[in-house]
C-alpha cells in the first residue's frame, strides 16, 4: 500500500485538494453575505470535484513514472517503484482505472451544473498528462509548459465550476472579481511550477540523457540552462512584488505575509540559482519552489480578514 500512495505521490495530491478547499472555504464562500459571491457546487459536489482531480492528477504520476523507469534508475535509483514494487502491468491498470473515475465524475458534475462542455477541462487534462509522459516531454520546453498549465487548470476548475455557471446581470462583476482572483493564483502556479520543472531538469541531467530527452539542460548546457532559469526566476519576483504594491499595499497583513513566506524565498532561490552547481543545490532549490507554491496557496486563508 506504501508503495502505490508514493507511485501516485500522495502529499502533492494532498496539496491540490488543499487548494481547492482553500479556494472554495476561504476565497469564495466568506463573502457571500458581503460581496454576494455565490458558488455552484454544493459539499458533495464540491467533494466530488476534488476527488476527480486527485486521480486525474494520481493517473499522470503513474504514467509519468511508468515512461520514467530509464531515467530515474540513474537520477533517483532509491525512488524507482515501477518494475520494482509494483509491475508495470498493474501500474497501467491503475492509470486507466484513475483516469476512468477522474473522467467520469467531471463528466457527471459537467450535466449536474448543466455546463456538459465543461467535461472537455477533465478529458484535455487527461490527455496531456499521458502526452507529456509518453512524448511531449521530450521535447524542448513543451513538456514543462505543458505539465505547468494543467497545474494551474487545477485552481481554475474550481472557478469553473463554482463562478461560472451561476454568472448573471446582476452579479456579474461579483463572480467575474472573483474568478480572476482565482485565475492570479493560477498564473501564480503555472510560473513557480515551470521554473521547478526546469530546475529538476538541470538535477536529472544525466538520466534525462540516457534516455534520450532534449531538456533545455541538455540542448544548451548545464550552465546556459543555469543562467536562463535564473533569469526566469526574476519574472514571478517581479509580479509579485509588482502585486503586492499594486493591490495589496494598504493590506499589511498581505504585505508581511508575501514578503516573508513568498517574496524573501523566491530572493533566496535566485541567490541560489547564481551559484548552484551540484544535483544536492539543485534538489534544495526544488524544494524551496515547493514550499513558496504552498506558502503561495495559503495566502488566500487571509483574504476573509482583510476585505
Amino acid at each position: 500500500m506504501i508503495h502505490f500512495l508514493n507511485l501516485i505521490r500522495w502529499k502533492n495530491l494532498l496539496m491540490i485538494a488543499l487548494v481547492q478547499v482553500l479556494i472554495k472555504y476561504a476565497l469564495l464562500l466568506p463573502f457571500y453575505e458581503s460581496y454576494g459571491v455565490i458558488t455552484t457546487l454544493g459539499p458533495l459536489q464540491f467533494a466530488l470535484l476534488v476527488f476527480a482531480t486527485v486521480c486525474i492528477a494520481a493517473g499522470g504520476y503513474v504514467i509519468n513514472d511508468i515512461y520514467d523507469i530509464e531515467s530515474d534508475e540513474v537520477n533517483k535509483p532509491e525512488r524507482v517503484i515501477v518494475g520494482k514494487h509494483i509491475s508495470e502491468k498493474i501500474a497501467l491498470r491503475s492509470f486507466i482505472i484513475l483516469n476512468v473515475i477522474g473522467v467520469g465524475i467531471g463528466f457527471y458534475l459537467s450535466n449536474v451544473i448543466g455546463k456538459s462542455g465543461f467535461f472537455v477541462l477533465f478529458f484535455m487534462a487527461s490527455a496531456l498528462l499521458y502526452l507529456y509522459a509518453s512524448y511531449l516531454k521530450q521535447i524542448l520546453l513543451v513538456g514543462n509548459i505543458v505539465v505547468s498549465l494543467v497545474v494551474a487548470l487545477s485552481l481554475l476548475l474550481v472557478g469553473f465550476f463554482e463562478l461560472l455557471p451561476v454568472i448573471n446581470s446582476e452579479n456579474r462583476e461579483v463572480q467575474i472579481f472573483f474568478f480572476k482572483l482565482i485565475l492570479d493564483y493560477a498564473i501564480f502556479a503555472f510560473m513557480i511550477n515551470l521554473i521547478r520543472e526546469l530546475v529538476k531538469d538541470i538535477e536529472d541531467i544525466d538520466g534525462d540523457y540516457k534516455a534520450g530527452i532534449q531538456t533545455l539542460p541538455i540542448v544548451v548546457g548545464r550552465d546556459r540552462a543555469n543562467k536562463i532559469v535564473f533569469i526566469l526566476s526574476l519574472i514571478p519576483l517581479f509580479f509579485i512584488i509588482y502585486y503586492v504594491i499594486t493591490y495589496l499595499f494598504k493590506q499589511q497583513l498581505f504585505v508581511w505575509y508575501f514578503l516573508i513566506l513568498i517574496i524573501a524565498p523566491l530572493i533566496y532561490v535566485t541567490i541560489k540559482l547564481f551559484s548552484a552547481e551540484q544535483k544536492s543545490h539543485y534538489k534544495h532549490i526544488s524544494l524551496i519552489l515547493k514550499l513558496v507554491m504552498l506558502t503561495g496557496m495559503l495566502s488566500m486563508a487571509i483574504y476573509p480578514y482583510v476585505l
